[in-house]
């Protein structure tokens, strides 16, 4: 008999070295800012529709592992990020209206190109029909391309019970600049290359270093030894969180659908 896993599916070596999209001629690097702004119209619009936190990492994580079944090149950041907006409002119980989630993408993808938001997206225009049409399929594509397997494991349970067995749980500002960097790195791969218990290990090691918090490193009674981890794993996942704040996006030429990502790479050709 089979078991079922509630582990993250994670990616493997392969799937890691050559994604689907660097396959289609997309170069690392537009890969992994559309990675990073598409995590971040999720967030943002999670936070205007005032969904559950769990709601918007869920989302997010669907929309990071969709990436590697499927291209940039034929799927666009705003439809798979609606879907998986959607979807992840399904699966944690907090469902919300299709136009709500188009009428704030469409203020936030403005916003992002520096146009006018005002007047709102009308609900019963074409452009609002379109984008209901596109976030439909695109919660289809996803299902599809994950074989349904659409369990996430998020790592801010695990991350409160490390630091109350390390004694930090009470720290003024220890807890809150970990639950933050657990955020941001939403917007990176770290949620489909990382166990939880890894990426919550990261978030603890940055905020204790920001803040200048010892912990223990005794050789053999190491602090990450108790949390099923490695020193060179959670650093890498820490190393990726970090590297969001030092590139900036250019959100204003970022390719949002497929067919600018091909008029992008038609210009970087010529």
């Amino acid at each position: 008999m089979s078991r079922i896993s509630l582990q993250n599916p994670l990616v493997s070596l392969e799937q890691l070295e050559s994604t689907v999209s660097k396959e289609d001629g997309i170069p690392e690097a537009l890969e992994d800012d559309l990675r990073n702004l598409g995590g971040e119209l999720i967030q943002s619009a999670g936070i205007l529709l005032k969904l559950p936190q769990v709601t918007m990492a869920t989302a997010q994580v669907l929309f990071q592992r969709f990436f590697y079944m499927a291209s940039l090149k034929c799927h666009g950041i705003v439809e798979i990020g609606m879907g998986a907006l959607f979807l992840a409002s399904k699966l944690e119980e907090s469902p919300v209206r299709l136009t709500n989630i188009v009428v704030v993408y469409d203020y936030l993808l403005r916003h992002a190109r520096n146009q006018s938001t005002y007047p709102p997206l009308d609900s019963f225009s074409q452009r609002a029909y379109d984008m209901k049409n596109l976030m439909i399929t695109a919660e289809m594509q996803i299902l599809k391309q994950l074989g349904f397997n659409v369990h996430v494991q998020l790592p801010y349970g695990l991350m409160i019970n490390y630091l109350r067995i390390l004694d930090l749980e009470e720290h003024p500002t220890v807890p809150s600049r970990a639950w933050n960097y657990l955020n941001d790195g939403l917007r990176t791969n770290i949620y489909v290359t990382h166990s939880s218990e890894s990426i919550a290990c990261a978030a603890i090691w940055l905020a204790c270093r920001d803040e200048q918090v010892k912990l223990p490193v005794t050789p053999g009674s190491e602090w990450w030894l108790l949390f099923d981890t490695s020193l060179n794993n959670f650093k890498v996942a820490a190393s990726n969180i970090r590297r969001l704040y030092y590139k900036k996006l250019d959100r204003q030429s970022l390719p949002f659908y497929p067919k600018e990502v091909e008029e992008w790479l038609n210009q970087e050709k010529a």
